[in-house]
């Protein structure tokens, strides 16, 4: 169920990877943090 949610909010975004608690999170792919 909690995999469902993340799914869904993550989708939002351009990319996936949910934020952290301040809004930030980092690029899997590239390896950069930056904040939305």
């Amino acid at each position: 169920m909690a995999a469902a949610i993340i799914a869904c909010a993550t989708g939002a975004f351009a990319h996936s990877g949910g934020t952290d608690a301040n809004g930030c999170h980092t690029n899997h792919k590239t390896g950069a943090y930056h904040c939305h």
